[in-house]
């Protein structure tokens, strides 16, 4: 083989390591091409962006970074993130030094920017990052949760509002060094909300931008669907909610359009679960909604079917579906199979009292899944098997300041939802991170909620716990000389 074939077989398998490029078939499919099956690789390099954590001057804020060992993966790697200061290099929040081990960082007041990062070698796979910040009064108030997310191109956020007492911004990071434009649509009950000032939104190279929702539209909207693409290059997204009387926190993006849809752990004494679902083809969906409780499915009285007109946003009250224990709400088609996006916005607390969070639909936990942050109390795992029962590993790592870490199992029976404190490590010092591996059974998927006590209101934050990407599928390069005779 000569050395020209050589490098463009190793090109191929840098470009997927690096980049994520998949294979035709996923874990679990089987290739019937004839051809050998894809090798499962680490990634070589993985990229994170957390938003500006907030407005209030009374903002505390935590930075959790974790990397779960992995196998395949050699020397210690390097990872920080950065504030996104258009380029100017600014002074690391977090340095992690090796896998295994969390590391913390803090911020406080109103001024903390948006952040962006870069891990490679032993850190970049399943590189994680939970941003939690404590507003303990004013607008807003409450405990306010996010996974800092990968770059992506487009978007879907069920569960926005421009209307009164909400101030909804969706925050743009730019973590490229060539600016990004954004097109930032609205979908409300009667369909597209029109607006320029949403188009060609330009996000400067290293930099973030808030987008305040309603200066998008003169109307006010209880509930809205909103649509983020880039035209060009790639952001980060995520939507705050800031409510006057409810607190509030981050609505993540839901998972990628699709005919069946889990939102996972809805709290035991959530006193509202609002749905608000989408559809964004050209077809209306049918869906049957069912909550699955400990003992196995229900449908919530009144609300068994709903019914998504094209282009149009839905949104339910269910109130207080789960009725005193953790639930989780599963949608599939009743009728045909169209894709669609969905989130929960949930309730706690009575009268002045009251704190909200955000539930959206995410991928199951797949190969494994991790959620940083975690404390000695105030944690909360919740885990649902939508169909077959199945088995996992939950891992709590060392703490950021000392402990030992230690591993439990469970199974999940096929329909339910298991709650669960989760294991702590021995020792424990610092805050934590839990990671979730499959053992055997079906699909599950899964929440982890953090909550702490503000005075009289029930301060709580839930982040969900999809497959965290870190091993890729390499396709076998076989020798072509064809390739350097043209």
């Amino acid at each position: 083989m000569n050395r020209t074939t050589l490098s463009l077989i190793a090109a191929v398998t840098a470009l997927a390591a690096v980049t994520g490029f998949a294979a035709a078939t996923t874990p679990g499919e089987e290739d019937t091409s004839g051809r050998a099956a894809a090798a499962r690789l680490p990634v070589e390099r993985s990229s994170l962006l957390c938003p500006e954590p907030s407005q209030s001057d009374l903002a505390e804020t935590a930075y959790t970074s974790y990397t779960p060992e992995t196998k395949g993966t050699e020397g210690v790697g390097t990872a920080e993130l950065v504030p996104a200061k258009g380029g100017k290099k600014g002074k690391a929040v977090v340095t992690p030094k090796k896998p295994g081990t969390p590391v913390a960082g803090d911020a406080t007041g109103a001024e903390a920017p948006a952040l962006t990062g870069t891990a490679d070698g032993a850190l970049a796979p399943g590189w994680t990052v939970q941003q939690t910040t404590s507003v303990t009064a004013g607008s807003g108030r409450g405990l306010l949760g996010v996974n800092c997310s990968e770059p992506d191109t487009d978007f879907y956020f069920p569960g926005a509002s421009t209307a009164k007492g909400r101030s909804d911004y969706v925050h743009l990071t730019n973590p490229d060094d060539e600016a990004a434009v954004v097109d930032v649509q609205m979908y409300g009950p009667e369909g597209a909300i029109k607006s320029e000032v949403g188009e060609g939104i330009t996000v400067p190279p290293h930099s973030s931008v808030p987008v305040l929702l309603s200066t998008l539209t003169d109307k006010a909207y209880t509930n809205l669907t909103l649509h983020v693409t880039a035209r060009s290059g790639r952001v980060g997204a995520a939507l705050s909610d800031v409510d006057e009387k409810l607190g509030g926190d981050w609505l993540p993006a839901s998972a990628d359009p699709a005919a069946s849809l889990v939102l996972p752990g809805i709290p035991k004494d959530a006193k509202n679960a609002r749905l608000v679902a989408f559809a964004p083809g050209q077809d209306d969906a049918d869906l049957k909604v069912q909550l699955a409780t400990s003992s196995g499915k229900i449908a919530p009285a009144g609300h068994d079917t709903l019914h998504l007109k094209s282009g149009m946003t839905t949104a339910v009250d269910l109130g207080a579906v789960t009725r005193g224990e953790a639930g989780s709400l599963i949608l599939t088609p009743s009728e045909g199979s169209v894709p669609v996006v969905a989130a929960l916005r949930v309730t706690r607390g009575k009268g002045a009292d009251q704190e909200t969070a955000f539930i959206p639909a995410t991928r199951s936990i797949g190969a494994r899944a991790t959620v940083a942050d975690n404390r000695a109390k105030g944690s909360t795992l919740a885990l649902t098997a939508p169909e077959s029962t199945g088995k996992v590993k939950v891992t709590a790592s060392p703490g950021t300041e000392g402990g030992t870490a230690t591993t439990k199992e469970y199974t999940v029976k096929g329909g339910t939802t298991l709650s669960v404190t989760p294991p702590v490590p021995s020792g424990l010092k610092g805050s934590y991170a839990l990671t979730v591996e499959p053992v055997s059974g079906g699909p599950v998927h899964g929440s982890r909620m953090l909550e702490k006590k503000q005075g009289s209101v029930p301060a709580f934050t839930v982040q969900t716990l999809p497959d965290d990407r870190g091993m890729v599928s390499v396709p076998k390069a076989d020798e072509d000389l064809s390739v350097v005779q043209k």
